[in-house]
């Protein structure tokens, strides 16, 4: 018998009745961030913006799992939240904390932006955002859980620690803030950690692995619809 949703790795927030992920939440706000009757003028991604320009768009296409369209969409989303074409983490963290008022975004978007950014430029080009979003989103079942790992994994040493853990389940209960259900109580993050960490860590060596992750998530039926209809925090 699987694990309970309370048992999960991945918690979730309740919006008017809703489960509904980061990645999702992300992806509708740069789909709108304009209006549908404005879709003539599209063929703008094709022009240079300022200082940065994306790769052609059939190149990103073939590179993402997204449509021509649903990439000119996204970008005019992405161009107004980012008008030179680079996030730097003080912009990233900005954005999640528009969608998470309630709470403190800042820590759980430093971790995902450690995920995404360019290790030279220490930014997130239009290009990395939505490969990182494509894989997120509509990638399969191991791409979603080799991200999540990569999460965890924050000395990118191919190893989760407990305290490794600790930190970026504490870091999203703080930014679910008062939408968690049940409401977060002071400890709650490390009595969460504390229970699931021993059963994913399968040979008791006090690290987990992707295998183990993968393993664990595998017998739970319930993690694996979550994971497929993107009912997690990215």
């Amino acid at each position: 018998m699987g694990s309970s949703r309370r048992d999960s790795l991945f918690p979730f927030a309740q919006r008017s009745g809703r489960r509904e992920s980061v990645a999702v939440r992300l992806f509708t706000y740069v789909k709108h961030q304009f209006s549908q009757d404005k879709e003539d003028e599209l063929d703008e991604f094709n022009i240079h913006v300022v200082r940065h320009r994306p790769e052609e768009l059939n190149k990103l296409a073939n590179s993402t799992k997204f449509t021509r369209k649903e990439i000119q969409l996204i970008y005019r989303g992405f161009k107004q939240e980012c008008p030179t074409g680079m996030v730097d983490e003080d912009s990233f963290k900005n954005i999640f904390s528009q969608f998470f008022p309630q709470g403190d975004a800042s820590q759980y978007a430093h971790y995902v932006f450690n995920t995404i950014k360019h290790g030279q430029t220490g930014k997130i080009s239009f290009e990395d955002f939505l490969g990182i979003l494509s894989k997120v989103s509509r990638g399969s079942v191991q791409e979603k859980l080799q991200w999540v790992f990569g999460l965890y994994d924050q000395n990118g040493d191919g190893l989760i620690t407990q305290n490794e853990m600790l930190d970026v389940v504490s870091s999203i209960y703080e930014m679910l803030g008062r939408s968690t259900d049940p409401v977060v109580e002071e400890g709650s993050a490390r009595e969460h950690v504390e229970k699931i960490f021993h059963q994913i860590d399968t040979n008791k060596d006090g690290v987990v692995t992707i295998d183990e992750l993968v393993e664990w998530c595998s017998r739970d039926e319930t993690i694996l619809q979550s994971l497929e209809t993107l009912d997690t925090v990215l």
